[in-house]
């Protein structure tokens, strides 16, 4: 490869993400405790969010799959069951890894609920897991939505390639969906320091792209909204979210709130748009 060639002046982007990541996770707050996924009532939330916000989301991806019948799927922080539950009766069985130990009670909780018995669950984060040993592979689909918070991405998408036979399945952020929108406007006026955004679809797709891996992308909308009971309860909800402890950052976020909210009935409503993309692969000695 000459010095002249695109590719060798080219960044590391494993190297790229990793720098994102990392800038990314030092801008959230400590002490915020609505992503602990090991707490029941987190996961619960999030369940019954994702049940009515991510309707289309969910419409789309399934949708989208090349199932069938007797497929084997992997879905990779796979959370309360978000795509797990509804795509288990269109396959033979599916294998959900996810470290959340609340996100765990909560999706098998909700397949007994719904009679479905054809979903195993590996609670461990995929860096930590062993395909050898903790799972029953290759799949036909490789699955991770929206939870591609790995550091090192290159070796968790070589795991993912190898745990596949056939496709391999990423969906990540194209933009900043808008709760990341939220903290780029508050974080600095609440804690006067500057909001980092994670890594995004642009640098994955390069990731793969220097691992030898020619992605196809589609983009894909994706909408978000956060629902409560009443305006205090919402109150309580982005005060914890945002580590508000002063007066003063209380009338900060309550003001930017206060302009974001809609009403349905009794419920308080923040929600937003953005666009995220489905960036798939099919296995070179796939049949």
């Amino acid at each position: 490869m000459s010095p002249s060639d695109p590719a060798a002046m080219a960044p590391d982007w494993n190297e790229v993400w990793k720098s994102r990541q990392k800038q990314h996770e030092l801008s959230k707050a400590s002490d915020d405790p609505s992503h602990d996924w090991n707490r029941k009532e987190n996961a619960e939330r999030y369940n019954t969010n994702s049940q009515s916000a991510y309707d289309d989301r969910i419409r789309l991806t399934l949708d989208g799959l090349d199932i069938s019948r007797d497929s084997r799927v992997l879905d990779i922080g796979a959370g309360p069951g978000t795509l797990a539950v509804p795509l288990a009766p269109r396959v033979r069985e599916v294998t959900a890894v996810e470290p959340g130990a609340g996100m765990v009670s909560t999706l098998m909780e909700r397949a007994a609920r719904e009679g479905i018995a054809n979903i195993s669950c590996v609670q461990k984060r995929w860096e930590d897991v062993d395909i050898a040993r903790d799972l029953s592979g290759p799949y036909d689909v490789v699955i991770a939505s929206l939870s591609l918070t790995m550091e090192d991405i290159r070796a968790a998408l070589r795991k993912m390639d190898a745990a596949s036979r056939k496709y391999v399945c990423l969906y990540w952020f194209v933009d900043m969906p808008f709760w990341e929108r939220m903290y780029a406007d508050l974080w600095e006026p609440l804690h006067g320091t500057p909001y980092y955004s994670g890594p995004k679809a642009d640098c994955l797709f390069n990731v793969l792209y220097q691992m030898g891996i020619y992605a196809n992308v589609e983009m894909l909308p994706l909408s978000k909204e956060y629902r409560f009971t009443s305006r205090e309860e919402m109150e309580v909800f982005f005060r914890k979210r945002f580590s508000v402890k002063t007066p003063e950052q209380e009338q900060i976020i309550d003001r930017y709130i206060a302009s974001r909210i809609r009403t349905e009935g009794e419920d308080v409503i923040v929600s937003g748009d953005s666009t995220f993309a489905k960036i798939w692969w099919k296995k070179a000695d796939a049949a």
